[in-house]
Protein backbone atom coordinates (compact mmCIF):
# COMPACT_ATOMS: atom_id res chain seq x y z
CA UNK A 1 0.00 0.00 0.00
CA UNK A 2 0.74 3.51 -1.11
CA UNK A 3 1.30 6.08 2.17
CA UNK A 4 0.91 8.83 -0.17
CA UNK A 5 -1.89 10.83 -1.85
CA UNK A 6 -4.34 9.07 -3.81
CA UNK A 7 -7.46 10.84 -4.54
CA UNK A 8 -8.77 7.24 -5.03
CA UNK A 9 -8.15 6.18 -1.69
CA UNK A 10 -9.68 9.33 0.31
CA UNK A 11 -13.15 10.26 0.77
CA UNK A 12 -15.34 13.70 1.81
CA UNK A 13 -11.86 15.80 0.08
CA UNK A 14 -12.67 18.46 -2.62
CA UNK A 15 -10.82 17.00 -6.14
CA UNK A 16 -9.23 19.96 -8.31
CA UNK A 17 -9.07 19.03 -11.76
CA UNK A 18 -8.81 20.57 -14.95
CA UNK A 19 -11.48 21.80 -16.85
CA UNK A 20 -12.55 19.03 -19.71
CA UNK A 21 -11.09 15.90 -17.83
CA UNK A 22 -14.37 14.46 -17.34
CA UNK A 23 -14.11 11.82 -19.86
CA UNK A 24 -16.41 8.34 -19.77
CA UNK A 25 -15.21 5.63 -19.28
CA UNK A 26 -15.90 3.00 -21.56
CA UNK A 27 -18.28 0.41 -20.75
CA UNK A 28 -19.70 2.73 -17.18
CA UNK A 29 -22.96 4.57 -17.65
CA UNK A 30 -21.39 7.44 -14.99
CA UNK A 31 -18.60 9.65 -16.33
CA UNK A 32 -15.46 9.49 -14.38
CA UNK A 33 -13.04 12.47 -13.51
CA UNK A 34 -9.53 12.10 -14.52
CA UNK A 35 -8.29 12.56 -10.63
CA UNK A 36 -10.21 9.64 -9.64
CA UNK A 37 -8.93 6.94 -11.74
CA UNK A 38 -6.80 5.94 -9.45
CA UNK A 39 -9.71 3.98 -7.45
CA UNK A 40 -9.71 1.57 -10.83
CA UNK A 41 -6.96 -0.24 -9.07
CA UNK A 42 -9.04 -0.86 -5.84
CA UNK A 43 -12.07 -2.33 -4.13
CA UNK A 44 -12.99 0.01 -0.87
CA UNK A 45 -15.68 -1.49 0.95
CA UNK A 46 -19.08 1.15 1.02
CA UNK A 47 -21.83 0.33 3.07
CA UNK A 48 -23.01 1.85 6.32
CA UNK A 49 -22.46 -1.84 7.99
CA UNK A 50 -18.94 -1.27 7.10
CA UNK A 51 -18.54 2.12 8.56
CA UNK A 52 -19.92 1.40 11.45
CA UNK A 53 -18.10 -2.01 12.52
CA UNK A 54 -14.78 -0.01 11.81
CA UNK A 55 -16.00 2.84 13.72
CA UNK A 56 -16.13 0.36 17.07
CA UNK A 57 -13.84 -1.08 19.18
CA UNK A 58 -11.35 0.74 19.78
CA UNK A 59 -9.39 1.34 23.10
CA UNK A 60 -9.15 4.82 24.59
CA UNK A 61 -6.60 7.40 23.40
CA UNK A 62 -3.21 7.70 25.26
CA UNK A 63 -3.05 10.40 27.29
CA UNK A 64 -0.97 13.14 25.73
CA UNK A 65 2.65 13.04 25.87
CA UNK A 66 5.42 15.07 27.76
CA UNK A 67 6.79 18.41 26.98
CA UNK A 68 9.74 17.84 24.15
CA UNK A 69 13.05 19.03 25.08
CA UNK A 70 13.42 21.25 22.54
CA UNK A 71 10.18 23.18 23.47
CA UNK A 72 12.24 25.83 25.78
CA UNK A 73 14.77 26.33 23.56
CA UNK A 74 12.42 26.95 20.67
CA UNK A 75 10.34 29.25 22.77
CA UNK A 76 13.76 31.48 23.37
CA UNK A 77 14.17 31.62 19.40
CA UNK A 78 10.71 32.81 19.02
CA UNK A 79 11.29 35.55 21.51
CA UNK A 80 13.81 36.67 19.73
CA UNK A 81 12.42 36.85 16.50
CA UNK A 82 9.31 38.49 17.72
CA UNK A 83 11.55 41.12 19.12
CA UNK A 84 13.14 41.60 15.78
CA UNK A 85 9.62 42.31 14.45
CA UNK A 86 7.18 44.25 16.48
CA UNK A 87 3.79 44.63 15.30
CA UNK A 88 4.34 42.02 12.03
CA UNK A 89 2.48 38.58 11.81
CA UNK A 90 5.13 36.28 10.69
CA UNK A 91 3.94 33.54 8.69
CA UNK A 92 6.39 29.93 8.58
CA UNK A 93 5.35 26.62 7.06
CA UNK A 94 6.24 23.56 7.42
CA UNK A 95 5.61 23.18 4.18
CA UNK A 96 3.51 20.71 2.35
CA UNK A 97 3.97 16.94 0.85
CA UNK A 98 5.74 16.22 -2.37
CA UNK A 99 4.78 13.91 -4.77
CA UNK A 100 7.69 11.44 -6.03
CA UNK A 101 5.80 9.59 -8.61
CA UNK A 102 2.17 9.43 -9.69
CA UNK A 103 -0.30 9.13 -5.83
CA UNK A 104 3.45 8.55 -3.71
CA UNK A 105 4.96 10.85 -1.64
CA UNK A 106 8.35 11.45 -0.70
CA UNK A 107 9.05 11.63 3.24
CA UNK A 108 8.02 14.77 4.45
CA UNK A 109 10.52 17.44 6.14
CA UNK A 110 9.50 20.07 7.92
CA UNK A 111 11.35 23.57 6.62
CA UNK A 112 13.99 24.39 8.88
CA UNK A 113 13.01 27.78 9.90
CA UNK A 114 9.85 25.98 10.94
CA UNK A 115 11.46 23.15 12.81
CA UNK A 116 14.06 25.66 14.61
CA UNK A 117 10.86 27.74 16.35
CA UNK A 118 9.01 25.04 17.23
CA UNK A 119 11.27 22.28 17.72
CA UNK A 120 9.09 19.79 15.75
CA UNK A 121 11.78 17.24 14.00
CA UNK A 122 11.52 14.21 11.94
CA UNK A 123 8.14 14.06 9.85
CA UNK A 124 6.25 16.35 11.66
CA UNK A 125 3.32 17.67 10.74
CA UNK A 126 2.83 18.17 6.75
CA UNK A 127 0.72 21.52 5.84
CA UNK A 128 1.42 22.94 9.64
CA UNK A 129 2.01 26.60 9.56
CA UNK A 130 3.29 28.15 12.90
CA UNK A 131 2.09 31.56 13.02
CA UNK A 132 3.43 34.16 15.56
CA UNK A 133 0.41 36.93 15.70
CA UNK A 134 1.44 40.26 17.16
CA UNK A 135 0.12 41.10 20.35
CA UNK A 136 -1.62 44.81 21.14
CA UNK A 137 0.69 45.33 24.00
CA UNK A 138 3.78 43.97 22.31
CA UNK A 139 5.19 40.61 21.79
CA UNK A 140 3.68 37.80 19.75
CA UNK A 141 1.19 35.14 20.66
CA UNK A 142 2.53 32.07 18.70
CA UNK A 143 0.04 29.81 17.20
CA UNK A 144 0.62 26.19 15.27
CA UNK A 145 -1.84 25.65 12.72
CA UNK A 146 -1.91 21.87 11.41
CA UNK A 147 -4.30 18.96 10.51
CA UNK A 148 -5.13 16.66 13.41
CA UNK A 149 -6.03 13.29 13.22
CA UNK A 150 -9.53 12.29 12.19
CA UNK A 151 -12.28 11.04 14.88
CA UNK A 152 -12.53 7.34 14.04
CA UNK A 153 -15.66 7.98 12.80
CA UNK A 154 -14.89 9.55 10.11
CA UNK A 155 -13.93 8.00 6.49
CA UNK A 156 -10.70 9.90 6.85
CA UNK A 157 -9.64 7.19 9.96
CA UNK A 158 -9.81 4.38 7.49
CA UNK A 159 -9.67 5.49 4.12
CA UNK A 160 -7.75 8.75 3.69
CA UNK A 161 -4.61 7.33 1.91
CA UNK A 162 -2.35 10.77 2.75
CA UNK A 163 -3.46 11.65 6.61
CA UNK A 164 -5.52 8.55 7.65
CA UNK A 165 -4.86 6.52 10.81
CA UNK A 166 -5.39 3.12 8.62
CA UNK A 167 -2.09 4.20 6.70
CA UNK A 168 0.08 6.74 7.58
CA UNK A 169 -0.22 5.67 11.51
CA UNK A 170 -1.87 7.64 14.90
CA UNK A 171 -1.61 11.26 14.02
CA UNK A 172 -1.36 13.49 17.17
CA UNK A 173 -4.00 16.04 18.35
CA UNK A 174 -4.19 19.19 18.86
CA UNK A 175 -4.14 19.08 22.91
CA UNK A 176 -1.47 16.15 22.37
CA UNK A 177 1.05 18.76 20.48
CA UNK A 178 0.01 21.63 22.80
CA UNK A 179 1.54 19.41 25.08
CA UNK A 180 4.61 19.03 23.17
CA UNK A 181 5.11 22.09 22.25
CA UNK A 182 3.82 24.76 25.17
CA UNK A 183 2.10 26.90 22.39
CA UNK A 184 -1.66 26.92 21.17
CA UNK A 185 -2.61 24.69 18.17
CA UNK A 186 -5.85 25.49 15.82
CA UNK A 187 -7.20 23.47 13.11
CA UNK A 188 -5.41 24.43 9.84
CA UNK A 189 -8.69 24.67 8.37
CA UNK A 190 -8.88 27.98 10.28
CA UNK A 191 -5.62 29.50 8.91
CA UNK A 192 -7.41 31.60 6.17
CA UNK A 193 -9.54 32.90 8.39
CA UNK A 194 -6.48 34.02 11.14
CA UNK A 195 -4.20 35.36 8.19
CA UNK A 196 -7.10 38.08 7.15
CA UNK A 197 -7.55 39.21 10.27
CA UNK A 198 -6.46 42.97 10.81
CA UNK A 199 -2.80 43.63 12.73
CA UNK A 200 -2.89 45.81 15.97
CA UNK A 201 -0.84 48.75 14.27
CA UNK A 202 -1.01 50.91 11.69
CA UNK A 203 2.36 50.39 9.88
CA UNK A 204 2.51 45.92 10.59
CA UNK A 205 2.97 43.65 7.69
CA UNK A 206 2.64 40.20 7.65
CA UNK A 207 5.20 38.32 6.64
CA UNK A 208 6.02 34.67 5.09
CA UNK A 209 8.77 32.83 4.62
CA UNK A 210 8.90 32.55 0.66
CA UNK A 211 9.12 29.33 -1.59
CA UNK A 212 8.07 27.21 1.97
CA UNK A 213 4.98 26.35 1.03
CA UNK A 214 2.96 28.21 -2.48
CA UNK A 215 -0.38 27.74 -0.53
CA UNK A 216 0.21 29.32 2.27
CA UNK A 217 2.39 32.11 0.35
CA UNK A 218 -1.02 32.78 -1.95
CA UNK A 219 -3.23 33.01 1.57
CA UNK A 220 -0.75 35.63 2.80
CA UNK A 221 -0.94 37.60 -0.82
CA UNK A 222 -4.88 37.35 -0.29
CA UNK A 223 -4.95 38.64 3.21
CA UNK A 224 -2.25 41.53 2.77
CA UNK A 225 -3.82 45.07 2.47
CA UNK A 226 -3.83 47.14 -0.71
CA UNK A 227 -1.07 49.28 0.70
CA UNK A 228 2.12 48.68 -1.43
CA UNK A 229 4.27 46.28 1.15
CA UNK A 230 7.42 48.35 -0.35
CA UNK A 231 6.02 51.63 1.12
CA UNK A 232 5.54 52.06 4.61
CA UNK A 233 2.78 54.93 6.40
CA UNK A 234 5.42 57.56 5.77
CA UNK A 235 5.88 56.83 2.11
CA UNK A 236 9.94 56.03 3.11
CA UNK A 237 10.56 52.78 0.78
CA UNK A 238 10.49 49.39 3.07
CA UNK A 239 12.29 46.61 1.98
CA UNK A 240 10.73 42.80 0.78
CA UNK A 241 9.05 41.98 3.81
CA UNK A 242 9.29 38.33 2.97
CA UNK A 243 13.17 39.01 2.22
CA UNK A 244 13.57 40.47 5.42
CA UNK A 245 12.14 37.58 7.29
CA UNK A 246 13.99 34.89 6.03
CA UNK A 247 17.18 36.71 6.41
CA UNK A 248 16.57 37.08 10.06
CA UNK A 249 15.61 33.80 10.74
CA UNK A 250 18.80 32.60 8.53
CA UNK A 251 20.64 34.87 11.29
CA UNK A 252 19.01 33.81 14.02
CA UNK A 253 20.87 30.25 13.44
CA UNK A 254 24.45 31.35 13.11
CA UNK A 255 25.15 30.88 17.12
CA UNK A 256 23.65 27.79 18.03
CA UNK A 257 22.31 27.41 21.98
CA UNK A 258 23.53 24.19 23.97
CA UNK A 259 20.61 22.16 22.79
CA UNK A 260 21.58 22.33 19.04
CA UNK A 261 25.14 21.74 20.03
CA UNK A 262 24.30 18.56 21.55
CA UNK A 263 22.31 17.46 18.80
CA UNK A 264 24.86 18.33 16.32
CA UNK A 265 27.24 16.06 18.43
CA UNK A 266 24.75 13.56 18.72
CA UNK A 267 24.45 13.39 14.89
CA UNK A 268 28.74 13.83 14.17
CA UNK A 269 28.71 10.60 16.12
CA UNK A 270 26.10 8.51 14.31
CA UNK A 271 28.32 9.72 10.95
CA UNK A 272 31.65 8.36 12.53
CA UNK A 273 30.05 5.46 12.98
CA UNK A 274 28.43 5.45 9.62
CA UNK A 275 32.13 5.82 7.87
CA UNK A 276 33.59 2.56 10.45
CA UNK A 277 30.77 0.71 7.95
CA UNK A 278 32.70 2.33 4.93
CA UNK A 279 35.47 1.08 5.28
CA UNK A 280 34.17 -2.50 6.10
CA UNK A 281 32.12 -2.15 3.28
CA UNK A 282 35.30 -1.46 0.78
CA UNK A 283 35.91 -5.14 0.45
CA UNK A 284 32.93 -6.19 -1.29
CA UNK A 285 32.57 -2.88 -3.02
CA UNK A 286 35.43 -3.94 -4.84
CA UNK A 287 33.86 -7.09 -6.14
CA UNK A 288 30.33 -4.88 -7.28
CA UNK A 289 30.08 -3.66 -10.70
CA UNK A 290 28.83 -0.54 -8.83
CA UNK A 291 30.67 -0.39 -5.92
CA UNK A 292 30.39 3.12 -4.77
CA UNK A 293 27.03 2.46 -4.54
CA UNK A 294 28.09 -0.24 -1.61
CA UNK A 295 29.74 2.60 0.20
CA UNK A 296 26.55 4.33 -0.13
CA UNK A 297 24.23 2.03 1.10
CA UNK A 298 26.93 0.77 4.03
CA UNK A 299 26.80 4.28 5.40
CA UNK A 300 23.19 5.61 4.76
CA UNK A 301 21.83 2.00 6.62
CA UNK A 302 23.88 3.07 9.64
CA UNK A 303 21.81 6.86 9.03
CA UNK A 304 18.29 5.01 8.95
CA UNK A 305 19.17 3.23 11.79
CA UNK A 306 20.21 5.94 14.00
CA UNK A 307 18.95 9.03 12.99
CA UNK A 308 16.63 10.75 10.79
CA UNK A 309 18.45 9.51 7.42
CA UNK A 310 21.05 11.31 5.52
CA UNK A 311 21.21 15.08 5.65
CA UNK A 312 22.10 15.10 2.32
CA UNK A 313 23.10 13.03 -0.88
CA UNK A 314 25.83 10.73 -0.08
CA UNK A 315 29.02 11.71 -2.15
CA UNK A 316 31.07 8.00 -2.92
CA UNK A 317 33.15 8.66 -5.45
CA UNK A 318 36.17 6.52 -6.18
CA UNK A 319 39.15 7.45 -8.28
CA UNK A 320 38.68 9.94 -10.76
CA UNK A 321 35.27 10.77 -9.45
CA UNK A 322 36.69 12.40 -6.56
CA UNK A 323 37.44 14.97 -8.92
CA UNK A 324 33.51 15.99 -9.72
CA UNK A 325 32.97 17.82 -6.80
CA UNK A 326 29.03 16.64 -6.10
CA UNK A 327 29.21 13.37 -7.44
CA UNK A 328 26.42 11.92 -6.09
CA UNK A 329 25.62 9.42 -9.21
CA UNK A 330 27.30 7.09 -7.07
CA UNK A 331 27.41 3.83 -9.94
CA UNK A 332 30.88 3.71 -10.99
CA UNK A 333 33.41 0.97 -9.71
CA UNK A 334 35.86 1.07 -7.10
CA UNK A 335 39.41 -1.15 -7.90
CA UNK A 336 42.09 -1.88 -6.03
CA UNK A 337 44.39 0.80 -5.35
CA UNK A 338 42.29 3.78 -5.81
CA UNK A 339 41.06 6.15 -2.99
CA UNK A 340 37.20 6.50 -2.35
CA UNK A 341 36.44 9.57 -1.31
CA UNK A 342 33.19 9.86 0.94
CA UNK A 343 30.62 12.55 2.28
CA UNK A 344 28.41 11.98 4.36
CA UNK A 345 26.29 13.22 7.17
CA UNK A 346 23.60 11.58 9.43
CA UNK A 347 20.52 13.77 9.85
CA UNK A 348 19.43 13.47 13.63
CA UNK A 349 15.48 12.81 14.74
CA UNK A 350 15.69 16.44 15.47
CA UNK A 351 17.32 17.41 12.01
CA UNK A 352 20.47 18.44 12.58
CA UNK A 353 22.60 16.93 9.92
CA UNK A 354 26.92 16.40 10.42
CA UNK A 355 28.95 17.09 7.49
CA UNK A 356 31.99 14.87 7.21
CA UNK A 357 34.40 13.60 4.57
CA UNK A 358 37.27 11.20 4.49
CA UNK A 359 39.26 10.36 1.81
CA UNK A 360 40.39 6.27 2.51
CA UNK A 361 42.64 3.95 0.60
CA UNK A 362 40.42 1.43 -0.82
CA UNK A 363 43.70 -1.37 -0.01
CA UNK A 364 43.94 0.39 3.43
CA UNK A 365 47.20 2.12 2.68
CA UNK A 366 48.10 5.18 0.58
CA UNK A 367 50.56 5.20 -2.39
CA UNK A 368 53.06 7.38 -2.19
CA UNK A 369 51.44 10.15 -4.64
CA UNK A 370 48.18 9.68 -2.72
CA UNK A 371 50.01 10.51 0.46
CA UNK A 372 51.77 13.56 -0.57
CA UNK A 373 48.19 14.93 -2.13
CA UNK A 374 46.22 13.86 1.06
CA UNK A 375 49.27 15.51 3.38
CA UNK A 376 49.08 19.02 1.48
CA UNK A 377 45.18 18.59 1.97
CA UNK A 378 45.41 17.87 5.93
CA UNK A 379 48.01 20.73 6.06
CA UNK A 380 45.68 23.31 4.85
CA UNK A 381 42.76 21.78 6.84
CA UNK A 382 45.16 22.27 9.97
CA UNK A 383 46.03 25.77 9.17
CA UNK A 384 42.33 26.40 9.35
CA UNK A 385 41.91 25.16 12.24
CA UNK A 386 44.59 26.91 14.05
CA UNK A 387 42.82 30.18 13.21
CA UNK A 388 39.11 29.03 13.82
CA UNK A 389 38.66 30.80 17.19
CA UNK A 390 36.59 33.80 18.93
CA UNK A 391 37.94 36.87 17.05
CA UNK A 392 38.99 35.61 13.92
CA UNK A 393 37.08 36.45 10.98
CA UNK A 394 34.99 33.50 9.07
CA UNK A 395 37.04 34.52 5.46
CA UNK A 396 40.16 33.73 7.51
CA UNK A 397 40.03 30.07 7.69
CA UNK A 398 39.63 29.94 3.74
CA UNK A 399 42.69 32.32 3.34
CA UNK A 400 44.62 30.14 5.67
CA UNK A 401 43.75 27.32 3.83
CA UNK A 402 45.03 28.18 0.46
CA UNK A 403 48.35 29.66 1.76
CA UNK A 404 48.97 26.26 2.18
CA UNK A 405 47.47 24.59 -0.90
CA UNK A 406 49.59 27.48 -3.29
CA UNK A 407 52.56 26.62 -1.28
CA UNK A 408 52.25 22.72 -2.11
CA UNK A 409 51.88 23.66 -5.70
CA UNK A 410 54.38 25.85 -6.27
CA UNK A 411 56.99 23.12 -4.48
CA UNK A 412 55.53 20.78 -7.03
CA UNK A 413 56.01 23.12 -9.87
CA UNK A 414 52.35 23.35 -11.02
CA UNK A 415 51.77 27.07 -10.44
CA UNK A 416 52.73 29.48 -13.67
CA UNK A 417 53.19 31.86 -11.16
CA UNK A 418 54.91 32.00 -7.88
CA UNK A 419 52.28 30.93 -5.00
CA UNK A 420 52.62 34.48 -3.57
CA UNK A 421 51.54 35.88 -7.06
CA UNK A 422 48.57 33.44 -7.08
CA UNK A 423 47.30 34.25 -3.93
CA UNK A 424 46.60 37.97 -4.89
CA UNK A 425 43.14 38.12 -4.63
CA UNK A 426 43.38 41.07 -8.07
CA UNK A 427 45.59 39.14 -10.41
CA UNK A 428 46.60 35.61 -8.86
CA UNK A 429 43.74 32.74 -8.25
CA UNK A 430 45.92 30.03 -10.37
CA UNK A 431 45.81 27.46 -7.44
CA UNK A 432 42.29 27.08 -7.43
CA UNK A 433 42.17 25.52 -10.39
CA UNK A 434 42.71 22.51 -8.17
CA UNK A 435 40.27 23.33 -5.62
CA UNK A 436 37.68 25.56 -6.88
CA UNK A 437 35.72 25.58 -3.95
CA UNK A 438 35.18 27.22 -0.50
CA UNK A 439 36.71 25.96 2.53
CA UNK A 440 34.07 26.08 5.19
CA UNK A 441 30.43 26.84 5.45
CA UNK A 442 27.96 27.06 8.91
CA UNK A 443 26.17 23.84 9.63
CA UNK A 444 22.88 23.43 11.44
CA UNK A 445 19.50 21.95 10.77
CA UNK A 446 20.88 22.60 7.13
CA UNK A 447 23.75 21.33 5.49
CA UNK A 448 24.76 24.05 4.07
CA UNK A 449 23.22 26.80 7.23
CA UNK A 450 21.94 30.38 7.70
CA UNK A 451 22.46 30.73 3.71
CA UNK A 452 20.43 33.78 3.61
CA UNK A 453 22.57 35.68 6.23
CA UNK A 454 24.23 38.78 4.60
CA UNK A 455 27.42 39.21 3.61
CA UNK A 456 28.84 40.77 7.18
CA UNK A 457 26.67 38.37 9.29
CA UNK A 458 28.77 35.81 7.62
CA UNK A 459 31.79 35.89 5.52
CA UNK A 460 33.02 38.81 6.79
CA UNK A 461 31.90 38.28 10.34
CA UNK A 462 33.93 37.41 13.65
CA UNK A 463 33.97 33.81 15.06
CA UNK A 464 32.17 33.52 18.25
CA UNK A 465 31.40 30.51 20.66
CA UNK A 466 28.59 28.75 19.03
CA UNK A 467 29.38 28.83 15.89
CA UNK A 468 29.19 25.59 14.64
CA UNK A 469 30.85 25.18 10.85
CA UNK A 470 32.81 22.78 8.35
CA UNK A 471 36.13 23.15 7.39
CA UNK A 472 36.89 21.18 4.38
CA UNK A 473 39.77 21.83 1.90
CA UNK A 474 41.22 19.63 -1.32
CA UNK A 475 42.70 18.68 -4.10
CA UNK A 476 41.86 17.78 -7.05
CA UNK A 477 43.18 16.45 -10.10
CA UNK A 478 41.09 15.16 -12.99
CA UNK A 479 42.15 12.26 -15.27
CA UNK A 480 42.55 14.69 -18.17
CA UNK A 481 44.64 17.53 -16.91
CA UNK A 482 47.41 17.92 -18.98
CA UNK A 483 49.14 19.97 -16.74
CA UNK A 484 49.90 17.73 -13.95
CA UNK A 485 52.07 14.76 -14.40
CA UNK A 486 50.51 11.45 -14.62
CA UNK A 487 51.11 10.07 -11.51
CA UNK A 488 48.93 12.55 -9.85
CA UNK A 489 45.84 12.89 -12.50
CA UNK A 490 42.58 10.86 -11.50
CA UNK A 491 43.44 11.63 -7.18
CA UNK A 492 40.97 13.94 -5.51
CA UNK A 493 40.92 14.19 -1.70
CA UNK A 494 38.96 15.68 0.68
CA UNK A 495 39.37 15.86 4.52
CA UNK A 496 36.17 17.79 6.10
CA UNK A 497 35.46 18.04 9.85
CA UNK A 498 32.96 20.00 11.84
CA UNK A 499 33.89 22.70 14.48
CA UNK A 500 32.43 23.94 17.33
CA UNK A 501 33.69 27.83 18.48
CA UNK A 502 34.83 27.61 21.88
CA UNK A 503 35.20 30.41 24.39
CA UNK A 504 39.02 30.11 23.61
CA UNK A 505 39.36 28.16 20.61
CA UNK A 506 37.45 25.74 18.81
CA UNK A 507 36.84 21.63 19.18
CA UNK A 508 36.40 19.27 16.48
CA UNK A 509 33.16 17.48 16.77
CA UNK A 510 34.75 14.75 14.42
CA UNK A 511 37.96 14.66 15.84
CA UNK A 512 36.71 10.73 16.94
CA UNK A 513 37.17 9.78 13.11
CA UNK A 514 41.31 9.68 12.11
CA UNK A 515 42.78 12.59 9.85
CA UNK A 516 46.15 11.90 9.66
CA UNK A 517 47.53 9.45 7.07
CA UNK A 518 49.26 7.05 9.56
CA UNK A 519 45.65 6.69 11.91
CA UNK A 520 43.50 6.34 8.85
CA UNK A 521 45.67 3.10 7.43
CA UNK A 522 46.02 1.90 11.23
CA UNK A 523 42.03 2.12 12.00
CA UNK A 524 41.11 0.63 8.60
CA UNK A 525 43.22 -2.51 9.63
CA UNK A 526 41.15 -2.70 12.93
CA UNK A 527 38.38 -2.50 11.21
CA UNK A 528 38.90 -5.03 8.11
Amino acid sequence: MSEATSTAETVDRPLVEAPGTEVEVEGAGDAQRLAERGSNRSQRPTSQAFRDFIASGWAPRPAPPERLAAAPWAAARRERISARFPGDRLVLPAGPLKVRSNDTDYRFRPHSAFAHLTGLGADREPDAVLVLEPREGGGHEAQLFFRPRAERTTDEFWADARYGEFWVGVRPSLEDVEAELGLACRHVDGLAEALAGPLPGSDGVVRVVPDADPATSALVSRSRSSAPLDVSTDGAERPDPDAELAEALSELRLVKDAWEVEQLQEAVAATVAGFADVARSLRAAVRHERGERVVESAFEGVARREGNGVGYETIAAAGPHACTLHWIRNDGPVRPGQLVLVDAGVEATSLYTADVTRTLPVDGRFSPAQRRVYQAVLDAADAAFAVARPGSRFRDLHAAAMEVVAARLEEWGLLPVSAAEALDPETGGQHRRWMVHGTSHHLGLDVHDCAQARREMYLDAELVPGMVFTIEPGLYFKADDLLVPDELRGIGVRIEDDVLVTQDGCVNLSAALPRRPADVESWMASLR
